[in-house]
């Protein structure tokens, strides 16, 4: 029957046409897919790029001209989409995200224009590159500090299906190369920890097993720069004891300005009977007198355990009672005499 590939045929159009709407914020960690990669156009001559990203500066009102490649590792011809847009935080995780296609950007990516190499579509031989020129114009009115957005490539091939709640959508690959630009003007780092909490876990019968917890918590970009946190954690028992001393490390991320993520902490054996104030210290790589702090507390108690060592001593005292009552039975109560009548004549 021929229905059923007509069907198919026109279920992958349709995919085709959402796959733009819904795919995810494109990670752009990695310029490269193992299949096509975009950087920064290398020096005449030169194969490799020597700019792992975009980094330039300007005051309001310059124009910044630069160049972006477009390389095609695979050993087809590929079409791309190729657009500008801004970088965002993942709410969850923090991870470096730039904008889908369908969403305008509302900063640097409305800065940038592309060449005319960038019209419509851009093929890409198979082993081949495409230079693509483009300018970045600062508004008047930028606002000093760090602009954050990219430049990506949209695979306009659809590569798999993927279920969201009832549709089906396409899904298509893309690529992405970082822009960083600052505008000259006060620097305001700020950086704060909110929202702290502690979700744990025990065993049945105490100490056992481990008593897990997770440290939930989030990091708020409150200043116009990038930062490069760092996170140290404490927590203190009962007469000020140390049960977790965990040195300033490096969360490997890039807290864009204006950013919230939300993170999580591991604990995999926290107390299981404990008074634990919980204290999180968050700094920057880049400006060491940034620092915010933010805590939680929380009463560690077996309460399974002590559920039934409870149950235990009620039933132990109801038996102690009864025992007593049987051992020591209480005195019969008096009867009141009967009335002596006296016969009277």
């Amino acid at each position: 029957m021929r229905t059923r590939p007509l069907l198919h045929g026109l279920l992958l159009g349709v995919l085709f046409l959402l796959a733009a709407a819904l795919i995810p914020a494109t990670d752009a960690r990695a310029a490269d897919n193992g299949s096509w990669g975009v950087f920064p156009t290398p020096p005449a001559g030169a194969q490799m790029p020597d700019r792992a990203y975009f980094f330039h500066q300007g005051a309001a009102g310059t124009t910044v001209s630069d160049s972006v490649t477009v390389h095609n590792a695979s050993d087809e011809e590929l079409t791309f989409k190729v657009f500008a847009t801004d970088a965002v935080n993942t709410p969850v995780g923090g991870a470096f995200a730039l904008l889908p296609v369908e969403t305008r950007p509302k900063d640097l990516g409305t800065w940038i224009t592309l060449g005319p190499e960038a019209a419509g579509t851009v093929t890409v031989p198979a082993k081949g590159r495409k230079d693509i020129p483009f300018t970045m114009k600062v508004p008047e009115d930028a606002t000093p500090g760090d602009h954050v957005g990219g430049i990506v490539a949209l695979g306009t091939a659809v590569e798999g299906v993927q279920q969201d709640s009832k549709v089906q959508v396409g899904v298509r690959r893309s690529v992405g190369a970082r822009i960083y630009f600052r505008v000259p003007g006060p620097v305001t780092p700020g950086l704060s920890v909110e929202n702290v909490t502690v979700k744990r876990t025990a065993p049945v019968v105490p100490w056992t097993g481990k008593a897990p917890a997770t440290l939930s918590y989030s990091l708020v970009n409150r200043g116009n720069v990038v930062l490069s946190p760092q996170l140290s954690v404490r927590a203190e028992g009962l007469f000020g004891r140390t049960v977790l001393n965990r040195p300033a490390r490096d969360l490997k991320l890039v807290l864009l300005p204006g950013r919230r993520i939300d993170l999580t902490e591991p604990w995999p054996d926290s107390p299981q009977l404990d008074r634990v104030t919980v204290t999180l210290t968050a700094t920057a790589a880049d400006h060491p007198d940034l620092r915010s702090q933010g805590g939680a507390a929380f009463t560690a108690v077996p309460w399974p355990a002590a559920g039934a060592t409870l149950l235990l001593l009620a039933a132990a005292a109801t038996a102690w009672w009864l025992r007593r009552r049987r051992d020591h039975p209480s005195p019969p109560e008096p009867q009141p005499a009967e009335p002596h009548l006296t016969e009277t004549r």
